[in-house]
């Protein structure tokens, strides 16, 4: 399983994130605390607190093609 931070916080990038993950057919979460939802799921994503960062859980680890698609969503380490 693969973790990174990534920030939704504009609503109409939701529609392009889903999109990316759709293509992927292993398991993709989003977390924000104790809740998850399936990131292919805009409801549900809607249903987190977007103010805050999330964690994208991806349940594979050769993902790097994935990662590259979603880098404009993912947080720095640090920032």
């Amino acid at each position: 399983m693969k973790c990174v931070t990534v920030r939704l916080n504009l609503v109409q990038n939701l529609n392009r994130f889903v999109s990316i993950v759709e293509r992927y057919p292993y398991r993709i979460s989003l977390r924000s605390g104790n809740h998850v939802r399936d990131a292919r799921s805009i409801l549900g994503i809607l249903s987190l607190d977007l103010t805050q960062p999330l964690t994208l859980e991806i349940d594979h680890d050769d993902c790097e093609k994935l990662l590259d698609e979603l880098n404009p969503f993912i947080e720095a380490a640090g920032a």
